[in-house]
């Protein structure tokens, strides 16, 4: 295996000129930057990025920690960071939280005591001293998607709000008016904050959320099996189940099956985080998408920016309603297919 005095000595000049080269420092000329590039290819040189490491204080890692990883969104999203990621010269380490915050704080600890650059994380709940204290000391944090309220960290993230409430308009002039929900972990911003969004925008129609209207799910599939079932066994089942993401969508499915029950003639469903499976499904899942990509890739540059010492912002994308055909609507009309909308982030400094 090559060395770097065995480049040096192909390109004639000395180690210290081959080391600025390889760190793309401004003081070489182009012509002898060239001469070294062409002696790195034909020697097949690769750095050593644990001993560049030591040198410069930096490992070009970053550290995502997503959820869970069996969920179309977050195998989506950790794709595009990993994308994102390489095109800026990083690499990155995945941890799967499988929606535990003890799994969660581990893959932290782990990640922070590898000397990652920085950390990307989506919190499985509303607090984690350790993420807390890493925070304060100084770690290159980015949320995505969810984050941890009152904690100074930039958050990339979907703002469902306004897609919640296109939703419930949509469902009201389709004629129903028993809508129930399976929300998220209470402990998570996303859990929280859909179930509010859904409650505001039937007030807003005159259209109550009995507490038995409100099932408590986990974002995992055999949730929204159980609250599904739940949900058909009440003397006066909803018109409609609303699943706060896509595999407790799956599971709410599951469910009205194993009853005999057909979607949408015997009860309708509509779901967050749309898939590509959902176009799929008999009858296709009506969902409200986010610009999973999108986030990803914001999440990688606002952390990049913290990293390299530029100030990073928190962005907030807007989701959107993709209309099918699970909820009564026209057979005629054409399903959408999965594309997260493409709209100009909103930003703000943090």
């Amino acid at each position: 295996m090559a060395s770097i005095k065995d480049v040096a000595a192909a390109a004639g000049v000395s180690v210290a000129t081959v080391s600025r080269v390889l760190n793309d420092h401004p003081s070489v000329s182009p012509a002898a930057r060239a001469t070294v590039l062409a002696a790195v290819e034909t020697l097949g040189y690769r750095p050593n990025a644990v001993a560049r490491s030591l040198r410069t204080d930096q490992t070009r890692t970053l550290g995502l920690v997503i959820s869970d990883v069996l969920n179309p969104y977050f195998t989506e999203l950790a794709r595009s960071v990993e994308e994102e990621a390489r095109a800026l010269g990083y690499s990155v380490i995945i941890g799967n939280a499988d929606e535990r915050p003890e799994l969660q704080d581990h893959h932290v600890r782990t990640l922070l005591d590898r000397r990652i650059d920085g950390l990307l994380v989506s919190p499985t709940d509303g607090g984690s001293p350790l993420m807390l204290d890493a925070a304060r000391a100084g770690t290159a944090m980015v949320f995505v998607d969810r984050w941890i309220p009152g904690m100074d960290v930039p958050v990339v993230r979907a703002d469902g709000r306004t897609a919640i409430h296109d939703l419930v308009t949509h469902l009201h002039t389709l004629g129903h008016r028993r809508l129930a929900i399976i929300a998220g972990p209470a402990a998570t911003t996303t859990g929280s904050e859909r179930v509010a969004a859904f409650r505001e925008a039937l007030q807003e129609y005159g259209l109550p959320l009995p507490d038995a209207y409100i099932g408590q799910g986990d974002f995992q599939a055999a949730s929204g099996r159980r609250v599904t079932e739940e949900f058909l066994d009440l003397p006066e089942p909803p018109e409609v189940v609303f699943a706060a993401d896509n595999l407790m969508a799956l599971g709410a499915l599951d469910a009205i099956r194993a009853r005999g029950l057909r979607v949408p003639d015997d009860i309708a469903l509509a779901a967050f985080d749309d898939i590509a499976w959902f176009v799929h499904t008999d009858p296709p899942i009506t969902a409200i998408a986010q610009p999973t990509p999108e986030l990803g890739r914001a999440a990688v540059r606002a952390l990049v920016d913290r990293i390299e010492g530029r100030p990073p912002q928190s962005v907030t994308l807007p989701a959107r309603l993709v209309v099918r055909r699970s909820c009564g609507e026209a057979p005629s009309e054409p399903p959408h297919p999965h594309q997260p909308p493409h709209s100009s982030p909103q930003r703000s400094n943090t």
